[in-house]
């Protein structure tokens, strides 16, 4: 039974939920339901939203949450087992049992829905549906009208097929299948060639899908199109993100507070030399998808390679994983 008690708002030490259910959704994908052991009430999330979940093997994985945000008792997740990935997925699958209690982040969204939409365009493709669903609850709840498009290879690789199908008040939900021929799923380009007004598209899938759903897109105005990579995508530079800087060599950070100036090689992050140097600060993804290592800086010129921060963050915060500087010293407010 839920209790009336809840957590202070401002908080943001990890929270200890227990797994209370465990469900296969599609091939390769479970679901995970995570709540408070005395049933208390979870922090409340925003439709987009992903949580950090600290596995047995010592990873911390950011996972998007796929319920409706009006449900404050459970966080909810699915994950898909990817053998030849970098083995996070297979932990979770392998070690996460139910009642075991996990230690999760706060909910952060950079990945948000526009308020200012009258009609929203939902694509996700693959294991990439899952903040969409999160969205199309959100819209529901909200009564704005939508579309949601769910591409995946078949119809065995559907995630959620029983909770899609509705019935939706206020939404539209199209099935997609390639078989694994791109050229036989979705025809984005027609669906997307015409705009209504005040209409928004949202889309996270795999690089692939991205980057056709990024085409499909060009021609839609500033600030209607939001989109999120669950996997950081190749950089053109060669080298990983936060290492290789378009300026040649290293550069130096200085700390606001005590004015120590900390120098940054060019094949180290601002991240790995912070730690080094005995400045704690959080960091989870190590590719620049996530948020949880932005730094607000005070001066210098910064080389962004994130996936998270629009252009108005961007002239004060950096993501201490990947970015890098253009200028000679960076000013950290720390």
């Amino acid at each position: 039974m839920e209790t009336n008690q809840t957590y202070p708002s401002g908080q943001h030490a990890p929270l200890s939920l227990m797994v209370r259910q465990i469900r296969y959704e599609a091939k390769g994908i479970n679901s995970y339901e995570f709540v408070d052991p005395t049933g208390a009430q979870l922090p409340p999330f925003t439709a987009g939203a992903h949580i950090d979940v600290h596995l047995p093997n010592g990873l911390t994985r950011q996972y998007s949450l796929c319920n409706a945000p009006n449900e404050r008792h459970r966080y909810v997740i699915a994950v898909l087992r990817d053998d030849k990935g970098r083995g996070g997925s297979k932990s979770l699958h392998d070690t996460l049992q139910v009642q075991d209690i996990a230690t999760v982040s706060y909910p952060r969204n950079n990945f948000a829905l526009a308020p200012e939409a009258k009609k929203v365009i939902l694509l996700g493709g693959g294991i990439g549906v899952t903040p969409i669903k999160s969205m199309a609850h959100a819209l529901e709840y909200a009564g704005v009208p939508f579309e949601m498009h769910y591409c995946a290879r078949n119809a065995e690789c559907v995630a959620f097929s029983e909770q899609l199908e509705g019935p939706w008040k206020h939404g539209q939900l199209y099935f997609h299948f390639d078989n694994g021929n791109p050229a036989e799923g979705l025809n984005l380009v027609e669906l997307l060639k015409d705009r209504e007004e005040d209409t928004h598209v949202f889309y996270c899938g795999p690089g692939g899908f991205m980057q056709a759903c990024a085409e499909a897109t060009a021609h839609w105005p500033a600030g209607t199109v939001h989109l999120e990579h669950f996997k950081a995508p190749e950089t053109p530079r060669g080298f990983p993100a936060g290492i290789a800087s378009e300026t040649a060599g290293g550069f130096t950070v200085k700390i606001a507070s005590t004015g120590a100036m900390i120098n940054v090689p060019a094949d180290r992050s601002i991240a790995e030399v912070l730690e080094q140097a005995g400045v704690r600060i959080e960091t989870s993804c190590q590719s620049g998808l996530c948020g949880t290592c932005k730094i607000r800086y005070l001066e210098g010129e910064v080389d962004h390679q994130d996936f998270i921060l629009g252009d108005s963050e961007q002239g004060q915060w950096l993501t201490a994983c990947v970015s890098r500087a253009k200028s000679e010293v960076l000013v950290l407010d720390l």
